[in-house]
């Protein structure tokens, strides 16, 4: 007498099988998303962060132009802070930021001067944006980059060298993350330090703050945007640059311009 065969209890297995695979799957997925994807999505983040001050300097050296050379008084402007910190590091801080000096064969026009800095610290990345003495630069441990650079410029028509020196001053020591309202006033009347002709070659010393090593930019700036060449003195980390003087007829007689402006940060 044939036995009939009872196939419930090998369904149930099947059953079991097919939720652990798919069980398995999900996990499996969930751990190659953390794994690959979260990390990514994070560093598209600080990334996005990264544009977002870079754009956020731009706005704040505009403003500090409009205080500068267009004798606004006052100016404010509203930023999204994120993944890091904005920071005031003043001219008179413990820690000081570069040192220009300006001279020439005989005389210092500008010695051991600090402009200070606004300066964005990116915790994730490692990467911070400063807006120098006029100029807004990006610092990450390969080196630096210019992304804006300062107003100093050449007017051949008059034959006269125009160097704008900035100094950001706060009463203390300030930072911010989130939202912040950078508040803004020129201190006062822009300081001419040096109108004349000249008839001799001008140095420029530029000293990094090792901590913020910016001599990269500074370097290309020079050597590029003003066209000064090679630095002609290198001794540590200081180097000294030339102005290309042209005073040969029929140029007219070349001039220096110095101007100093002080920006007061009045709050983050």
């Amino acid at each position: 007498m044939a036995v009939k065969k009872d196939n419930s209890t090998d369904a149930g297995v099947s059953e079991s099988i097919g939720f652990v695979l798919i069980f398995s799957m999900v996990i499996a997925g969930i751990g190659l998303v953390t794994l690959y994807g979260y990390p990514m999505l994070l560093q598209q983040q600080t990334s996005a962060n990264e544009r977002i001050m870079e754009k956020n300097m731009i706005v704040l050296q505009n403003d500090i132009k409009s205080l500068a050379y267009k004798t606004v008084p006052y100016k404010e402007s509203a930023l999204k802070i994120e993944g890091g910190t904005l920071a005031v590091y003043n001219t008179l801080s413990t820690n000081p930021t570069a040192t220009f000096k300006i001279y020439d064969n005989s005389v210092d026009y500008v010695t051991s001067y600090h402009p200070g800095d606004l300066r964005y610290e990116s915790i994730d990345a490692q990467t911070d944006i400063s807006l120098q003495n006029g100029a807004v630069m990006k610092y990450q441990q390969s080196g630096s980059v210019m992304l804006a650079e300062p107003r100093w410029f050449h007017d051949t028509t008059t034959n006269t060298w125009v160097i704008n020196l900035i100094a950001i001053n706060s009463s203390g020591m300030q930072s911010r993350t989130g939202i912040s309202t950078v508040k803004m006033a020129l201190a006062d009347n822009p300081e001419y330090i040096y109108t004349d002709t000249i008839d001799t070659e001008i140095h420029i010393e530029y000293t990094p703050d090792l901590s913020e090593d910016f001599s990269t930019a500074w370097d290309n700036y020079f050597q590029i945007g003003l066209k000064m060449g090679p630095p002609t003195a290198i001794i540590g980390s200081t180097r000294t640059y030339t102005l290309p003087i042209d005073s040969s007829p029929p140029s007219p007689p070349p001039r220096l311009v110095i101007k100093k402006y002080e920006v007061m940060i009045e709050s983050l």
